[in-house]
């Protein structure tokens, strides 16, 4: 069931109401080069603002707190995007991730466990990647053995974004190391307070520390924290990366057509030492003219992803599309906001942690940019899943 649905009209004005009343002006100045503590305290703060009203999980079915229309979900997110407020960067594997993934196969009990959990403010993160696995992800060598009414894990994981402040983990793990490889994998839900654990954040090149390796050693892990059935993790991981490559995009389009593209307007109405503005060079106007109009589609293909995904009728290669075609939009435009801001923006060294991958500070943008064109699936793995699942070209041999 979804809620009543109201005049666009009149539901624009009031998320834009909420928006002028709630988002904080300074938020950007407060999170540039923050302590941790202050970072998670805002992020929780941040989140039950939307919580209280009504906008913080819209895509949950409404028994669980959500039930918005998506209508209204497109003009929330554009809203959002248009007033500058916060990204819920520590709340994105939670809302969308873990949710997903309990929703479409998660027990009751486990549902009942953690969506309200969540509500509340449960961080979680995701333990899928593998130092040796790269993209593979059914390569992956990190073993769950059957033991008594449990498992025990031990293995590493790599790139888990914000398992230093994280409460639970959704965990693929080996648990027939015979089987074929994606038909050996189990799908488990880990309380990051188990004994055995040891997370180490990454130093990045942006200097943050977002991603983080899990270190895993006989971590126990009771079998009723087992998601769907066992060695069958592989086909509910689908139902976790089609949430990555598909609803998370709407936001993150409206973003990227919001603050992104004005602050590279701004950076290219700025004049040089010599008085000069880049928007004066023909070449300039041009390019800013072809980013204009592939945002311009990449939204579209947003709303449309989200409208048939809602109808049951999204095709199964459209949320990659999307995925791949937002990652390198992001990129080149990165990249030409650091040739744009020149020599002066490589000595920004700090952004505002709460936000999203476009902040103005252009080079540590574009280094963070290549981010998202290898987490959910690599663009090769993206081209490789349109091209067999969407044009119905011939599939790459299965290696066994």
């Amino acid at each position: 069931m979804t809620a009543a649905r109201r005049d666009p009209a009149d539901f624009r004005a009031e998320v834009r109401d909420w928006c002028r009343e709630h988002v904080p002006a300074d938020w950007r100045q407060a999170q540039t080069g923050c302590a941790a503590a202050e970072f998670v305290a805002f992020q929780q703060w941040w989140f039950q603002q939307l919580r209280g009203a009504g906008f913080a999980v819209p895509h949950w079915p409404q028994a669980w707190g959500g039930g918005m229309p998506v209508a209204e979900q497109i003009v929330l997110y554009q809203e959002l995007a248009a007033h500058d407020a916060p990204r819920l960067v520590l709340a994105f594997v939670a809302v969308h991730h873990a949710a997903a993934t309990l929703l479409a196969a998660g027990s009751d009990a486990q549902r009942r466990r953690h969506l309200p959990a969540i509500l509340d403010g449960e961080i979680w993160v995701q333990g899928f990647s593998e130092p040796a696995a790269g993209s593979d992800l059914a390569a992956l060598a990190t073993t769950a053995k059957r033991d008594g009414d449990g498992y025990l894990v031990t293995g590493q994981k790599v790139w888990a974004s914000g398992a230093q402040y994280a409460d639970w983990c959704l965990l693929l793990a080996r648990t027939d190391t015979k089987a074929p490889k994606r038909q050996g994998i189990s799908y488990l839900l880990l309380d990051m307070r188990t004994p055995g654990i040891d997370v180490r954040p990454i130093r990045q090149a942006t200097g943050e520390s977002h991603f983080c390796e899990i270190f895993l050693d006989e971590v126990r892990i009771p079998a009723t924290q087992l998601v769907g059935a066992e060695h069958a993790g592989w086909q509910v991981a689908q139902q976790t990366l089609g949430a990555e490559r598909g609803l998370t995009m709407l936001e993150l389009a409206e973003r990227l057509g919001n603050a992104g593209f004005r602050w590279l307007l701004q950076a290219c109405a700025e004049p040089d030492a010599t008085g000069r503005c880049p928007i004066d060079d023909p070449v300039v106007a041009d390019r800013l003219a072809g980013f204009e109009t592939e945002i311009t589609g990449l939204r579209a293909l947003c709303r449309d992803l989200v409208q048939r995904h809602d109808a049951g009728t999204v095709g199964p290669a459209d949320a990659s599309i999307v995925k791949l075609f937002y990652s390198e939009l992001l990129q080149r435009i990165m990249d030409f906001g650091t040739e744009i801001g020149g020599v002066a923006a490589h000595t920004v060294l700090r952004k505002p942690i709460s936000g999203g991958w476009e902040s103005g500070a252009w080079v540590l943008d574009f280094i963070g940019s290549w981010e998202w064109t290898i987490p959910g699936g690599t663009s090769e793995i993206q081209r490789t899943i349109i091209g067999e699942r969407g044009l119905g070209l011939p599939r790459e041999p299965v290696v066994m």
